[in-house]
């Protein structure tokens, strides 16, 4: 029982996102156009996680991927959405608000 719940909230080494951003990472905001356009972080590309699915032909299998929303829901289901398609090296950036200083 205490190794389940030892590996259930094992923490994970914090991605680099500023490195990985200056190394050739994508970063997708899968907030709606809507959010977006009220702000977003620059570089990014907007694609709604509702049309992610049928939008995978925008987002490169080689490079690695952040993605990013609201508050973290949407980019965590982004990423393992990413992850079962075959997306290797995909890192969920949580709320774009505090992304924004771990990539500047």
């Amino acid at each position: 029982m205490f190794s389940f719940l030892k590996n259930l909230f094992k923490h994970k080494p914090a991605a680099d996102f500023k490195a990985l951003l200056q190394n050739g990472a994508q970063l997708i905001d899968v907030r709606t156009q809507q959010e977006y356009e009220h702000g977003h972080l620059q570089g990014s590309v907007n694609i709604p996680l509702q049309q992610l699915a049928s939008s995978l032909k925008h987002v490169k299998k080689d490079k690695p991927i952040i993605t990013y929303c609201s508050s973290g829901t949407r980019s965590a289901v982004a990423t393992k959405m990413l992850k079962s398609k075959g997306y290797s090296e995909v890192y969920n950036g949580g709320g774009w608000k505090s992304l924004e200083p771990k990539i500047k």
